[in-house]
């Protein structure tokens, strides 16, 4: 008999939620009847062009034209086919304007964003509807002075602050392609970027703050300046001032700044949105790059704008009178995530430098300053809170807050139950998610109408079609893969085409990168690298860690996710971090598991602590769980790790902080040869 686990939350009046009224709304208009909201998202996903076409009536998204078809539904996935060709709309037009705002400018004294940098929660700077829309403008008009027209890649390296938002919002309005990164990236990862879309402007900060340090990034804009010598596309950089006072730069060639740049505007500050196809592009991310140079995923402005106003409206139930903060940098999807809660007449509360400044309860007092009712976090956030013994709910007054989103990890059971029963008000929502970069969305959420229950997902997202196929089938050109029962683990994949796919990949002139990321493991099937499982009961899914990073001595598959449980909840004074990979070289007959931890500072790697981490493990999962090795490291990066210590040679790229610290782990490609004490 499968076992319930715990139930944490429920919605108190669940029909009176958005989620309940676009249910009504969807079987009175398909003559359907939904008992439950998986019977509903079955629907979605077996019937998606009725489904999305609903969802294109029902949000209202700004657009002229008609479509003649929302999907070709006979067509093959990896062929990307087209969604509502014909339409044409705006993403800035859509953020300023749409979800009950107007042009008339009724609501333009309201707040629409805040921000607030590092060890300043008290010290915000505020623009209203009105003021973003006329500094917008004002943007839009110097770009088009210095030339920018649609298509054109605009590219960032900032903080997560106001002129970065006028940035995106401008460059879309114009029809041209963002592109963001976080300054502190080392220079070979930005310019890995900017060599591939080849911007015609790079918006760039003169410093950043972080960890209470100022850091000078003229000398990282001179480098990056002359690495983009030989791309005639690129025009220059333009100088964001992060404080009071422009830094000078008037000895980096190519570089001039903020204000230099909007003169040519001549004061001009008419706010114009060029509106483009569904399908055409507006934003470039980029994976993660661990072991190459990192891909560059194209994403259309119509699926984002569809999937978010399905996402942001339902799922999270943002609106006009939320208020949103979640912490990111300009380097991850979730920016776009948190600046897309405009999209709902919400207040976006932006955040710049370290939550742990200055000390570790700087982000839940902002929270509860700015009367935050939707608030993004990580699962290592919540877990250093634990570790400190904060209790949010008890230092300050978060009766505002409604959802509280976790993502970028797996979150680990006990912090499910710390949530509840120590950490927040019982009434908000712990919405976890998984989706990411490569799609812009969500493959798994929570919604109002369904109970939060102990793990994983609550359910997965209206639309977006999921399946797990059996993860120890290698996979390859036509190979069918295999449906796995509920409540069994394997590989989470995507089984049919959905709207916020990406369209290409810049550069990828043949299509070979594109299918080889998503499509070369099984046919016609759209594979993520998630090992996860889906409960017979509840229909959450369940995140076991990467598919990549899967663990399968004898046969016992589990992921490094339940190693690295043990080691955060056990032995957190000790050890700082810790990395689990599974090794099986070419001559290999099964493979072993190695566990490599990072000591926090004056604590000594032992004998007794080995022992004391095995027996943990062997005690909370299994025999089998307990690695075969187990070593002291440094970054944790599990697929190029394992590759290496399975044999393999791997060119690091430079998102890695340390590339070369990649090079202490060839040495476990032959563990057996290394004596005891240097290991």
């Amino acid at each position: 008999m499968t076992s319930i686990p715990r139930k944490l939350w429920e919605h108190p009046d669940p029909q009176s939620t958005r989620m309940a009224h676009f249910q009504r709304q969807l079987e009175k208009s398909t003559s359907q009847k939904f008992n439950t909201f998986h019977d509903m998202h079955q629907y979605s996903i077996q019937n998606r062009s009725t489904f999305w076409e609903f969802c294109w009536d029902y949000f209202q998204l700004i657009h002229e034209g008609t479509y003649k078809q929302v999907v070709d539904e006979s067509a093959r996935m990896d062929s990307i086919p087209e969604w509502f060709t014909g339409v044409r709309l705006n993403f800035a037009e859509n953020l300023l304007f749409s979800s009950g705002k107007t042009k008339t400018g009724k609501e333009d004294d309201k707040i629409a964003v805040s921000e607030v940098r590092e060890g300043a929660a008290h010290e915000l700077t505020h623009l209203t509807w009105g003021e973003l829309r006329r500094r917008t403008g004002a943007l839009v008009q110097a770009m088009k002075a210095n030339g920018v027209v649609r298509g054109d890649r605009i590219a960032l390296c900032a903080s997560n602050s106001i002129d970065t938002l006028l940035v995106f919002l401008a460059s879309t309005a114009l029809g041209a392609i963002f592109s963001s990164s976080s300054t502190d990236m080392g220079v070979k990862g930005i310019l890995d970027r900017l060599l591939q879309i080849k911007p015609r402007w790079l918006f760039m900060d003169d410093f950043a703050i972080y960890n209470g340090k100022m850091i000078d990034l003229r000398p990282k804009i001179r480098d990056i300046v002359q690495g983009m010598g030989s791309v005639i596309e690129f025009q220059g950089v333009i100088s964001q001032s992060r404080f009071s006072l422009p830094a000078d730069v008037s000895d980096i060639s190519r570089t001039q700044t903020w204000s230099e740049y909007h003169s040519k505007a001549g004061g001009n500050e008419k706010l114009e949105f060029e509106r483009i196809g569904f399908r055409e592009p507006f934003l470039i991310v980029y994976s993660s790059g661990t072991t190459g140079q990192p891909k560059c995923i194209v994403h259309s402005v119509g699926g984002v704008l569809l999937n978010s106003s399905k996402e942001g409206n339902l799922h999270s139930e943002l609106g006009p009178d939320s208020v949103a903060l979640q912490y990111t940098t300009t380097g991850w999807i979730m920016y776009m995530s948190a600046v897309q809660t405009l999209l709902f007449g919400a207040r976006v509360v932006l955040y710049d430098g370290s939550p742990f400044l200055p000390d570790i309860t700087a982000l839940v007092t902002l929270a509860a300053q700015e009367k935050v009712t939707h608030f993004g976090i990580s699962p290592r956030w919540l877990h250093e809170l634990q570790q400190a013994k904060i209790k949010p709910r008890e230092l300050v007054d978060l009766s505002s807050l409604r959802v509280v989103t976790s993502t970028g990890m797996v979150l680990r059971d006990a912090l499910f139950e710390w949530f509840y029963d120590e950490g927040f008000p019982a009434r908000a929502r712990l919405n976890n998610i998984s989706g990411g970069t490569d799609l812009a969305a969500s493959f798994a959420t929570s919604n109002p109408i369904s109970p939060v229950y102990i793990g994983g997902c609550a359910g997965g997202s209206l639309g977006i079609p999921v399946g797990v196929f059996d993860s120890i089938i290698e996979g390859g050109d036509g190979t069918k893969g295999i449906p796995m029962a509920e409540g069994e683990p394997g590989e989470l994949v995507a089984t049919a085409a959905f709207p916020t796919m990406p369209t290409m990949f810049w550069g990828d002139q043949d299509g070979k990168k594109y299918f080889d990321a998503y499509f070369s493991r099984f046919d016609n099937v759209w594979t993520h690298g998630d090992f996860v499982s889906i409960h017979p009961v509840t229909k959450q899914i369940l995140f076991h860690g990467r598919a990549d990073g899967v663990l399968n001595p004898s046969g016992v598959r589990f992921g490094s996710a339940e190693i690295y449980r043990v080691i955060e909840g056990q032995f957190s004074p000790e050890i700082a971090d810790s990395i689990c990979v599974g090794q099986r070289r070419p001559t290999d007959t099964d493979e072993r598991v190695m566990l490599f931890l990072l000591m926090k500072p004056g604590v000594l790697f032992s004998p007794d602590l080995v022992a004391r981490v095995k027996t943990a493990i062997r005690s909370e999962l299994s025999a089998r769980h307990v690695p075969m090795w187990t070593t002291v490291n440094g970054k944790k990066v599990e697929t190029p790790l394992k590759k290496i210590v399975s044999g393999q040679v791997v060119k690091p790229s430079g998102t890695l902080l340390n590339p070369g610290s990649l090079e202490f782990y060839y040495r476990f490609a032959e563990v057996e040869k290394l004596r005891e004490n240097k290991l």
